[in-house]
């Protein structure tokens, strides 16, 4: 009898296991992130582990910012890696990398998140001087690279992030090439794939209406946020909810 109770108890213990096992995944298993200007793909950490966490295998883009045309190459040799169906998410410029890079035929959906959205011969700048930005933090060094203002980083770019960690951020920022932005992308990916986006309510580095008006016009699935620019950051699991739905709705 007391082997039989044994044999129960651990009968129930193990139920209870499978009951809080992640659920099978549905549609895309793979997702890769790719960072935006004056960041980079250190600041993914959190929406990673919430993604791999949930069973999808994630890889993140180090772009190079030398050039648009690299950020795109990054981009798809990080996607000639994957062996099946796959998320593109991005931020903020890395929106612009995505639109083209995604159409490469294993990419099956994309994700902006507070990011850049432009269409076929649009460019970063373009969609900049549209509906310009609460902030004017976007410098220019004389060999023509960008950087965000270090004074201006922590309430701009990542007003709800810590000071400190802001303030690092701000120091360690990754310089784009000024070219970048001037570039355009040849094809938009998003006027054949689905896309969902997330506006950040305060954002001050792009302007919320903006990512409206762009989300609008891409037909994205959107959803809204309150958070600054860095909502990746300030909000992991939201913004790994976002992601995930792209991966099963790209199926369907």
């Amino acid at each position: 009898m007391k082997i039989q109770a044994t044999c129960m108890l651990v009968g129930v213990m193990l139920a209870g296991s499978v009951a809080y096992a992640a659920p099978p995944i549905k549609g895309a298993r793979n997702i890769v992130l790719v960072h935006g200007a004056f960041a980079d793909g250190s600041g993914w950490q959190d929406v990673a582990a919430q993604l791999e966490k949930d069973g999808y295998t994630v890889s993140a883009v180090q772009l190079p910012e030398t050039s648009l045309a690299d950020d795109v190459k990054a981009t798809q040799r990080i996607l000639a890696s994957q062996d099946g169906p796959t998320v593109l998410a991005a931020h903020s410029y890395g929106g612009t990398v995505i639109s083209e890079a995604g159409n490469d035929p294993k990419a099956v959906s994309l994700v902006y998140i507070a990011a850049f959205q432009p269409d076929s011969g649009e460019n970063t700048m373009t969609l900049i001087e549209k509906i310009p930005a609460a902030s004017a933090g976007i410098k220019a060094t004389p060999d023509g690279f960008l950087y965000f203002d270090p004074e201006t980083y922590a309430i701009d770019f990542a007003g709800d992030l810590p000071k400190p960690k802001a303030e690092f951020m701000a120091r360690s920022q990754v310089l784009p090439a000024a070219a970048a932005f001037s570039t355009p992308i040849t094809t938009a990916a998003w006027r054949t794939k689905p896309s969902w986006a997330v506006v950040a309510v305060h954002d001050h580095a792009i302007n919320p209406e903006l990512e409206r008006w762009m989300t609008k016009r891409a037909n994205s699935h959107t959803t809204e946020i309150n958070a600054s620019h860095t909502v990746y950051i300030s909000h992991p699991v939201e913004v790994a909810k976002v992601i995930e739905q792209a991966a099963v709705g790209a199926t369907h």
